[in-house]
């Protein structure tokens, strides 16, 4: 099975999701190779032979540089009938999603998103599929020669294993035609650590009872290296930016720890956190229905327990 792997960079910087890509591609079996587009560092680029690519396909055309889902899924689908790959494994995010639908069409494929493991092939090609904000699973084989595979955050496990790949200069002949959409300014969301890029959320609800009291949310995520979020009130009353929003409707998050602060738990904000995979609420209201989709939580006043906690974790440092 020859594997390709679709990698996103930020900055030139290859996002830690696309690790995990990588890593999925090389538990399934076979050979893998990754593409890249745009800037990017060789040096970081050859260092992705560690987590299980082999070859590494940069196409470098500065034109790349714009994300725009048509052109991506043009240069993938050629990659993929190039290079002979039965298989595209790429992480489910803004960009990396539409761009595998589209693909899908291109290659006349088979397409699962949100695919939380690897595939079951001891009789056909069968995924397990997230649905309805992750509440149940649809098991769904993908019976077409082309597979195309969008994995949900922590579907796999980033590891060192192996040396570095080779990496390819790849020639690609781009279209007028497929630059009809052009991105005119970016809105940079801030913060020292993103949210989907976090392995740590700890997130504010209204019970902060304002913008003014943030420090002690921040302070506790300086401590843990962790990100800062919040609840879609909060962000409605700008209380926090926007992109600073987790849920339904805002960023779906999949830490390995999530920290929910004064935030009741409405279903919208649940399902934008339920593949977190340890949950703690901290609310003073003691039948908040947070606490039923909790792992740990803590029953008292935000005000008074963020502050011994988070001097807690300075300490155990």
């Amino acid at each position: 099975m020859n594997i390709l792997v679709f990698i996103e960079t930020a900055e030139g910087k290859v996002r830690k999701t696309s690790l995990e890509a990588i890593a999925y591609a090389h538990a399934m079996g076979g050979a893998v190779t990754g593409i890249v587009f745009g800037k990017a560092d060789e040096a970081e680029l050859q260092s992705l032979g560690k987590y299980g690519a082999t070859k590494i396909l940069h196409a470098a055309d500065s034109r790349l540089d714009q994300q725009v889902i048509q052109v991506y899924s043009s240069v993938l689908a050629k990659a993929m009938q190039e290079e002979g790959t039965d298989v595209l494994v790429l992480a489910g995010s803004s960009l990396g999603t539409p761009v595998a639908a589209k693909v899908a069409i291109k290659t006349n494929g088979s397409f699962a998103s949100n695919v939380p493991e690897l595939p079951n092939t001891s009789a056909g090609f069968v995924v397990k599929r997230s649905i309805y904000t992750g509440k149940a699973f649809a098991n769904v084989e993908l019976k077409n020669a082309k597979k195309i595979i969008a994995i949900k955050k922590n579907a796999a496990e980033v590891k060192e294993l192996g040396s570095n790949a080779l990496v390819v200069n790849y020639a690609v002949s781009l279209n007028d035609s497929d630059f009809n959409t052009k991105t005119i300014s970016h809105e940079k969301a801030t913060g020292d650590i993103l949210l989907p890029e976090a392995e740590i959320v700890v997130s504010g609800g209204r019970g902060m009872k304002g913008p003014e009291h943030w420090g002690i949310i921040e302070n506790l995520a300086k401590a843990l290296h962790a990100a800062t979020g919040c609840s879609k009130p909060v962000s409605d009353m700008g209380w926090r930016p926007h992109h600073e929003h987790v849920g339904q409707t805002g960023v779906k998050v999949a830490p390995q720890l999530y920290i929910a602060v004064g935030i009741s738990g409405a279903i919208q904000h649940l399902a934008g956190v339920n593949s977190s995979k340890c949950i703690v609420v901290i609310n003073k209201d003691a039948d908040a229905p947070f606490f039923k989709a909790a792992d740990y939580g803590i029953v008292g006043d935000a005000f008074d327990v963020l502050p011994k906690l988070t001097e807690a974790v300075v300490a155990s440092k």
